[in-house]
């Protein structure tokens, strides 16, 4: 596990609209274009092997600015293809806060960043959502799933812990990009949970009704 010491003030940065990826979950990416490659070739090259995921925010303009909270991701999984393409796995470390934008001679963004008040992404157990009513989740699930025509493992859904069930979900389901970026700042994982029910339920009506899950 990483501690406080090893996390870096400045980080490789890959913005990427609807990407979302969470403290101890997993992101698998695929990596083709020029300045992405050297990112992750000069990630390999540090002994925290860090890239932090981030979304544009457009409510800021056009120029490519960023939302202020991203997370960073410990490159765990890598293969390379025949065409000099790779297939990685980023699994989630911690949430950062932007500070600024560096200027330098890297094609890909880096950024001056805060890890300050997200210490408890580092924890290594999972977090828990004692409130968490399980079931009833999971037929608001199953509802979503049917509507949306989705076909999934089950079982497996079923057998994860909360921290995993809620986190996942999160990242896979098709939510807006804004959408997924109030599921990566909310700040516990009961307040994700609570955001993802009102999510699944304004997609398959238009929004809560009297009978929430919150």
């Amino acid at each position: 596990m990483m501690q406080s010491a090893d996390l870096p003030e400045t980080l490789a940065v890959f913005p990427l609209p609807g990407a979302l990826l969470l403290p101890r979950s997993r992101l698998p990416l695929h990596i083709f274009e020029p300045r992405y490659l050297q990112m992750l070739s000069d990630a390999l090259k540090t002994p925290q092997r860090l890239i932090g995921m981030v979304q544009p925010n457009p409510s800021r303009g056009d120029d490519g600015k960023l939302h202020q909270i991203g997370c960073a991701g410990r490159v765990t999984q890598f293969s390379e293809t025949e065409d000099g393409r790779y297939m990685i796995t980023l699994t989630g470390i911690s949430r950062f806060r932007v500070k600024s934008e560096v200027d330098g001679f890297t094609p890909y963004r880096r950024c001056n960043v805060c890890w300050k008040g997200f210490e408890r992404d580092l924890a290594r157990q999972c977090e828990a959502d004692n409130r968490f009513e399980r079931d009833r989740f999971l037929q608001l699930l199953k509802r979503y799933l049917k509507a949306r025509d989705l076909a999934t493992d089950w079982e497996t859904l079923c057998q994860a812990d909360d921290e995993l069930l809620v986190n996942s979900l999160s990242m896979l389901l098709d939510f807006t990009p804004e959408d997924k970026q109030a599921l990566l700042e909310a700040p516990c994982l009961k307040t994700r949970r609570e955001t993802l029910v009102t999510l699944i339920e304004f997609a398959l009506r238009g929004g809560p009704d009297e009978d929430t899950l919150q």
